[in-house]
C-alpha cells in the first residue's frame, strides 16, 4: 500500500500559504487510503493554480483546455471504465469558461469525481472576479466592487439533478479527505465545491474569514433534496460544511449496451470489420 507521500511529487508553483497545499495533500491521503494504484488513476484539469494537481501528483494526468477538464474525463471513462477519474479545476475554470460542461455533465452524469478549489477570484491570471466572487466584492480589475450576484453551483447542480454535492474547506483537512474518498467511490458524478483561500488576491475570504463562518450541521438524511437545497443555500455569517445530498442514479455509460463487459480500451480493434461503414461515404 503506498503512502500520502508516495503519491506527492514535484515542488509545486503556489504562493506559499495558499490553500491548494491542504487540497493536494487531502487527496493525497485519501489515495492512499483508498488504496488506489496510480495506474488506475486519471486526474483531469484545465487551466489555472487548481489544474497544476496532475503535475503534483503521482498519476496518469491530462491537462487541457481552460474550463474544459470534464470533457476528456469523460471520454476516458467511456474508454476504460475501470479507471477512477477525477477532475480538478478552479472556480473560474469550472463555473466560468467550463460553465457549459458543468451543466451538460451534471445531466450526463459520467463516474466522475469533481474537485473545484473555490478561492472566489481567477487565481492565475491576477484576481480579477470569478463567478463565486461576492457581491460588492472589490479587486484590482473590478474596482468599485462585483456587480453581479455570485454563483451558487450547489444549488445549480442540485436543480441539474447531481448526486452526490459537498462544501469542504481546505482548512478542516481531514474532514476533506474524507469527503474526497466519499465522492471517489460514488458511482457517479460527484461534485465538492472546496473553499479554499487565495492568500494573493483575494483579502476579503480569508482563512480566519472561513474560520468564524463555517460549521458542521447535523445532516440526518443525504437523499433529501429540499434540506440539501437550503443547506446550499447559506452563505454568509454562517456556511455549513459536509455532504448535502447524496443519491445515486444511473450512470452515463449504462446506458449505452455497448459499454457493457470489458472495457472498450481492451476489446480487440479491426478496421476491416468496418470498411462497410466507409464504404457508404465512397
Amino acid at each position: 500500500m503506498m503512502q500520502a507521500n508516495d503519491y506527492m511529487i514535484n515542488e509545486p508553483a503556489w504562493c506559499p500559504g495558499c490553500g491548494n497545499f491542504f487540497i493536494r495533500e487531502a487527496l493525497a491521503e485519501a489515495l492512499s487510503e483508498l488504496d488506489i494504484d496510480p495506474a488506475n488513476l486519471l486526474i483531469c484539469s484545465g487551466i489555472g493554480q487548481a489544474a497544476k494537481i496532475p503535475h503534483y501528483i503521482r498519476a496518469n494526468g491530462f491537462n487541457g483546455l481552460h474550463g474544459r477538464a470534464i470533457s476528456p474525463a469523460l471520454g476516458a471513462g467511456v474508454a476504460n471504465k475501470n479507471l477512477k477519474i477525477i477532475v480538478e479545476s478552479g472556480d473560474g475554470d469550472s463555473y466560468g469558461e467550463g460553465g457549459n460542461h458543468f451543466i451538460h455533465n451534471v445531466r450526463r452524469n459520467p463516474d466522475i469525481a469533481h474537485f473545484v478549489h473555490n478561492n472566489q477570484v481567477y487565481g492565475l491570471t491576477k484576481g480579477q472576479a470569478s463567478p463565486t466572487s461576492d457581491q460588492g466584492m472589490k479587486t484590482g480589475v473590478q474596482v468599485n466592487g462585483v456587480i453581479l450576484p455570485a454563483l451558487n453551483p450547489l444549488a445549480m447542480a442540485l436543480v441539474l439533478g447531481a448526486g452526490f454535492i459537498a462544501r469542504c474547506f481546505s482548512g478542516e483537512k481531514e474532514h476533506l479527505k474524507e469527503t474526497m474518498k466519499a465522492a471517489i467511490n460514488f458511482s457517479g458524478y460527484a461534485l465538492i465545491d472546496i473553499l479554499q483561500p487565495c492568500v494573493s488576491f483575494n483579502k476579503v475570504n480569508t482563512y480566519g474569514w472561513y474560520k468564524k463562518r463555517v460549521y458542521f450541521p447535523e445532516i440526518s438524511n443525504p437523499g433529501d433534496w429540499n434540506s440539501a437545497m437550503e443547506l446550499s443555500r447559506q452563505w454568509g455569517d454562517k456556511i455549513p460544511l459536509g455532504i448535502f445530498y447524496q443519491k445515486p442514479r444511473p450512470t452515463f455509460g449504462s446506458h449505452i449496451p455497448v459499454l457493457e463487459g470489458e472495457p472498450l480500451v481492451f476489446r480487440t480493434f479491426n478496421p476491416a470489420a468496418h470498411s462497410g461503414l466507409q464504404e457508404e461515404f465512397l
